[in-house]
């Protein structure tokens, strides 16, 4: 949250948000940096993975409907 305070108002120097928040730069930066790393969700694999077994043919309704028959529960 404050990290997020820190970035909206970058209209200051970063080291003198950091400062008057009372939180050390390498931390602002390493939440940076971890915030900005994409994140690989089972979902998405498992969507990709039903896409591909079908010839990259099926759109979201039949992948949907593909998943539920596997026992994966998940929206449109």
């Amino acid at each position: 949250m404050i990290y997020h305070i820190i970035k909206q108002g970058q209209q200051k120097a970063i080291s003198q948000a950091c400062r008057v928040l009372q939180v050390s730069r390498s931390g602002y930066y390493t939440a940076k940096r971890r915030a900005e790393k994409p994140v690989i969700c089972v979902a998405s694999v498992q969507v990709k993975a039903a896409f591909v077994a079908n010839q990259h043919c099926y759109g979201s309704r039949r992948i949907v409907d593909e998943l539920k028959a596997q026992q994966i529960v998940m929206g449109r």
